[in-house]
């Protein structure tokens, strides 16, 4: 049986080296090696070295492994604020960190706008008092893009919040200015290529010293996965828990793998891809671009409004060999999502997109 290409926005497809680096993994024993090991060390500092030098992350930034982007939303909350966040919501996932704010008790705000838009990021908007700002450089939900102009322009206006950036479906592709933010983080299964399991979170001096800031005040800031705890075993190359160690190393070979073939080739690629999936969908009779403004188009997530059931276009793609998303929640089965993600070669988007002409 033929193998499926899936351009599902996450899990998504494999990254086309991880299966040599599966097979070399087995043959080092990583799967069975302690997690506190020279070894295990070993594959914690490279991984660091290569996400460091792949997006150009300043060197007194820590690169920490959770389990998932979303426990980091609850680490975030746990260490930087006391009161109040502030939120950019439009769509399912950048809802839901809001939506933690409030079930911490805490008095979150918010600049919300309808599925497929973005909310006014006038920066006078964002009260005096807030601790922590969040947005997302791409919903994956809905496949808008938060200009990184607008994050720079906000970092301009409050120097004093910290800057919270949910890089999910858009690193490494999108071009992040990290020393304009303070915490930074994603999960492995979408741009990287890699099997879910593992959130990586980059932290600046100004996020550790926020964390050491409240519990010196008296608050709590969690214990074991607090951010100080975080940190000092991350000097050591190492995680508090018993670390994904096989996720880690796999994220240090891809990353590796990307740095060889250069983030300028992957972004110009990123581009050609993106350009002809919405030329694609924009010339289809039955398809609709759900992001109507072009400049806030995700890259790496076309989200599309079907005049029918989506299941249709769905099926008759999965019958042909490709795997692609249905719209999320409330627009499941009346959009389709389709990932562009580094390892979805030039020819793969080519494929699909004349398959979809065909339907």
């Amino acid at each position: 049986m033929p193998k499926k290409i899936f351009f599902t926005p996450g899990p998504s497809a494999l990254y086309f080296t991880v299966e040599e680096h599966l097979k070399a993994a087995l043959k080092e024993q990583v799967m069975e090696i302690n997690h506190r090991s020279a070894q295990a060390e070993a594959y914690y500092r490279q991984t660091e070295e290569n996400l460091k030098a792949l997006m150009n992350i300043p060197a007194d930034y820590r690169v920490l492994f959770l389990s998932s982007a979303t426990e980091i939303w609850e680490r975030q909350l746990q260490n930087f604020v006391t009161q109040k966040s502030f939120h950019y919501c439009y769509g399912a996932f950048s809802n839901r960190f809001y939506d933690f704010a409030t079930d911490w008790k805490l008095s979150p705000e918010k600049a919300e706008a309808p599925f497929g838009q973005l909310p006014d990021t006038n920066p006078d908007l964002i009260p005096s008092d807030t601790e922590l700002i969040t947005m997302a450089l791409n919903e994956t939900s809905t496949g808008v893009a938060f200009p990184t102009e607008s994050i720079y322009t906000i970092r301009q206006k409050h120097k004093e919040p910290l800057i919270a950036v949910d890089g999910v479906s858009a690193l490494p592709v999108t071009d992040l200015n990290f020393s304009m933010v303070d915490s930074v983080y994603f999960s492995v299964q979408k741009c990287f290529g890699l099997p879910a399991g593992l959130g990586v979170w980059i932290v600046s001096p100004k996020a550790i010293e926020a964390a050491k800031s409240k519990l010196q005040s008296g608050q709590s800031i969690g214990s074991y996965m607090a951010l100080p705890n975080l940190v000092k075993n991350a000097e050591k190359g190492q995680t508090t828990y018993t670390a994904n160690v096989l996720g880690i190393y796999l994220l240090g070979r891809v990353a590796g793998d990307m740095l060889e073939k250069g983030i300028d080739t992957i972004r110009h690629e990123a581009r050609y891809k993106s350009a002809l999936l919405y030329h694609t969908l924009e010339q289809h009779p039955e398809l609709t671009p759900f992001v109507s403004e072009k400049h806030l188009r995700s890259q790496t997530v076309a989200v599309a409004n079907t005049l029918g059931s989506s299941s249709a276009i769905i099926d008759a793609l999965k019958a042909k060999g490709l795997v692609i998303g249905n719209g999320y929640g409330q627009y499941k089965g009346k959009q389709i999502r389709i990932a562009s993600f580094p390892t979805h070669s030039k020819e793969q988007i080519e494929l699909l997109a004349d398959l979809i002409n065909q339907l």
